[in-house]
């Protein structure tokens, strides 16, 4: 079966964020017929909801996978809920968040699945990591991710050392 290249945006700020990322990252690299091949670093970012909890520690990792997009998904929910997932409310703290972001250059609109992911052309804690590991990338509606990544130029995000 053919490997897709797919995107996964990883975010955690709770539990020792850092040890979750990295958790995640090997969990995501014991998937069947899936490899990961790259790694952003480990960025600190504000909360995108309530400010009234941690900051968070976001990723993207890089994986070649044969597993089919819904079936990606299931994994990475168990990976979610294997790390302690509690969904408290919307955008609220959490141990861990694994988000398809791109799969190939699939457009996904499903009940459980959107692809590319809904808003992360918006995101400062996607795009940035994102760039960082695929400069060259272009999504499926044919805009160049360089382009995303000049409005966030200058983010204000930390780099995370021991990543």
């Amino acid at each position: 079966m053919p490997k897709s290249a797919v995107y996964i945006a990883l975010g955690s700020n709770l539990d020792n964020p850092t040890a979750q990322l990295q958790s995640a990252v090997r969990a995501l690299d014991a998937l069947p017929n899936t490899q990961v091949t790259a790694v952003s670093a480990f960025y600190r970012s504000k909360p995108l909801g309530p400010q009234d909890q941690p900051d968070f520690i976001n990723a993207v990792a890089a994986i070649e996978t044969a597993l089919l997009p819904l079936d990606l998904l299931d994994h990475l929910q168990h990976i979610e809920q294997q790390q302690g997932r509690v969904r408290l409310r919307r955008w609220g703290e959490r141990t861990l968040d694994l988000d398809i972001l791109l799969y190939g250059d699939l457009v996904i609109e499903s009940e459980r699945l959107s692809v590319p992911h809904y808003d992360m052309a918006n995101r400062e804690f996607v795009i940035v990591p994102l760039y960082e590991i695929a400069p060259r990338l272009q999504l499926p509606n044919g805009e160049k991710l360089t382009g995303l990544a000049d409005k966030f130029k200058s983010h204000h995000m930390e780099i995370i050392k021991g990543c």
